[in-house]
């Protein structure tokens, strides 16, 4: 069939697409929610839209507001879909939160809850029982911006239609302007530092259009994905393109796709999924993680993109994939590239589909200069790979320090303005001051463009990136500065690059008094442990004497500056494992 005509006029909301959807394709899959080992529930579009008619009526009962936010973290569920839609639909905002990795401090996760609801100003929490000990005693807490919690999954829906209070919502729900706010989505730290980004239902729906034409979106599409719907790329990309255009969503729960990666190859196969997404590190997962018997009977050939983004993008771990995958017919020309950001709803740039990705060999050593050369047999050769270009209503830039720009193959800070724009950082305008300027978002993200096309190199920000999850050093240096042993305010943590696997991991680096290495031993471990009570998992640690550390100019230890020193220029005094 041809691609999707995609016209956003044809609502102003997304619960007026979805509507639209189900008249158009009832019968027609929306979400197959697959659990490992299980046979999938299909959810159809219009299954979907009569569950979430019934999860919005309770939602009005309970007397919850057009505006609220409704902060949601509910595990791999089928009822959270229409859950999701049945917010939207009462005009409330939907926040997709992530449960709480097992291995996560009650009191971190806590902490992280109420600095998102102080800064985002969370209303409601809907999730599990489970969750009530920890959650509770931040509503009681005096001051406490969350009003109630609620468990939906525990809520009769299986009776008929309140006409009455139906009809109500569905009068709010006709009153919702384009240019309302639709979700809050944060972006992925660990206690409380993101930045909470609101988008418009307009900036969905003409997202959904650019995006999805980029990627030429037809009727036989059909997307299967493990990302976590917390994550903008899950939501957007995974989620809300394919609920918008009609096309079904196969949905793996992302906690089995760590621990049986194959699952996701299954689903391809079985459900014939022709898209799906992810980000670099789960490409060296795939290809190196599973078992050559568990590939019996995989069949990828019915796959035309897989896209990679939401981590710097490499060349080996394309390679890898390509050389364990392509005889389980997966195509070379189905690799696919993308750069963006919740900020501008997801994509900015994407490669075309069905045509190799424009990848050059550069100098490395000039690169780093800021100049793009490319490689002679001098060099020592760094493989750029090229994010794409500007899907439509979209424009890029590179800037110099001054945000002036500058020429084709110098580095510099990337900046994209979109008609898919954010409404600014929700309660956070001096943050939204700092990235927007005459309509451009300023990324903090550094590269360059060549023939038209993007290439992302690294990040002006010291955002440590782990397997497609953004780290702030400061978590790790708030919980560091705790550590017996360890300097207070001696601490600085920083990524370091894991060719093997794709990803970064997080070092640390820390000052100490102790001098033997029994004691050296045990600040290490301890270091460990405290990485592990926030759910980071600290690779390497670094041990240096008092006054080792470089300050800044504001007197802070500075991450570039000593993360070179310890990496390029190690010395006797620095002690590691």
């Amino acid at each position: 069939m041809s691609e999707f005509n995609f016209k956003p006029q044809e609502t102003s909301t997304l619960w007026k697409r979805w509507q639209l959807n189900s008249q158009k394709f009832p019968n027609r899959d929306a979400i197959i929610h697959w659990v490992a080992g299980e046979e999938p529930v299909r959810i159809t579009f219009k299954n979907i839209i009569d569950t979430a008619k019934q999860f919005s009526i309770k939602i009005k009962e309970l007397g919850i507001k057009p505006g609220e936010v409704c902060a949601t973290i509910i595990r791999h569920n089928q009822f959270f879909y229409p859950l999701y839609l049945g917010i939207s639909r009462t005009g409330a905002l939907p926040a997709v939160l992530a449960f709480p990795n097992p291995r996560l401090h009650p009191d971190k996760f806590r902490q992280g809850l109420e600095g998102m609801a102080k800064r985002s100003g969370l209303d409601y929490i809907l999730t599990e029982r489970e969750l009530e000990p920890l959650i509770k005693p931040l509503i009681e807490k005096p001051g406490s911006t969350i009003k109630a919690i609620y468990f939906p999954l525990e809520w009769d829906i299986s009776g008929e239609i309140n006409s009455t209070i139906d009809n109500e919502v569905e009068e709010t729900a006709t009153k919702i302007k384009d240019s309302d706010p639709v979700l809050l989505q944060h972006s992925s730290g660990t206690t409380g530092l993101q930045k909470p980004v609101v988008l418009s239902h307009r900036a969905i729906l003409n997202h959904v259009k650019n995006l999805g034409g980029a990627l030429k979106i037809s009727e036989n599409d059909k997307v299967a994905s493990w990302l976590p719907l917390y994550h903008d790329f899950g939501l957007i990309a995974a989620f809300h393109i394919p609920l918008a255009y009609g096309i079904p969503l196969v949905q793996i729960d992302p906690f089995q796709w760590v621990l049986a990666p194959v699952i996701l190859l299954e689903a391809i196969t079985k459900e014939k999924a022709t898209l799906s997404f992810s980000p670099n590190f789960a490409y060296n997962v795939l290809s190196e993680k599973i078992d050559e018997e568990e590939l019996e009977g995989i069949d990828l050939s019915s796959m035309r993109m897989i896209v990679n983004a939401a981590e710097p993008i490499r060349h080996d771990s394309h390679e890898k994939f390509l050389h364990r995958f392509t005889k389980y017919g997966f195509p070379s020309t189905a690799l696919g590239c993308l750069y963006g950001m919740a900020e501008v709803t997801l994509g900015a740039t994407l490669t075309e589909p069905g045509k190799l990705i424009p990848e050059i060999s550069v100098d490395r050593n000039e690169l780093s200069r800021g100049v793009m050369k490319l490689a002679d047999n001098d060099s020592v050769v760094r493989v750029c790979v090229s994010s794409g270009r500007p899907i439509g209503e979209c424009d890029l830039k590179i800037v110099d320090e001054n945000r002036k720009d500058i020429q084709d193959g110098l580095v510099g800070e990337v900046a994209v303005t979109s008609i898919s724009m954010f409404d600014g950082y929700r309660n956070y305008p001096e943050k939204t001051a700092e990235v927007v300027e005459d309509k451009w978002y300023f990324s903090g993200d550094y590269g360059f463009r060549w023939q038209g096309e993007y290439y992302i190199i690294g990040r002006k920000k010291d955002i440590i990136i782990v397997a497609g999850k953004n780290i702030y050093p400061e978590d790790i240096e708030d919980v560091m500065n705790q550590v017996d042993g360890v300097i207070p305010g001696r601490t600085i943590a920083f990524g370091e690059e894991d060719v093997d696997m794709g990803t970064e991991f997080v070092s640390v680096i820390a000052e100490t008094k102790v001098e033997t290495d029994e004691e050296k031993n045990k600040v290490r471990m301890n270091i460990l442990k405290a990485g592990m009570s926030i759910d980071i998992v600290v690779h390497k640690v670094y041990l240096v004497p008092p006054r080792w550390l470089i300050k800044s100019s504001s007197g802070k230890p500075s991450r570039k500056a000593n993360k070179e020193r310890i990496i390029d220029k190690k010395d006797s005094q620095v002690w590691s494992r």
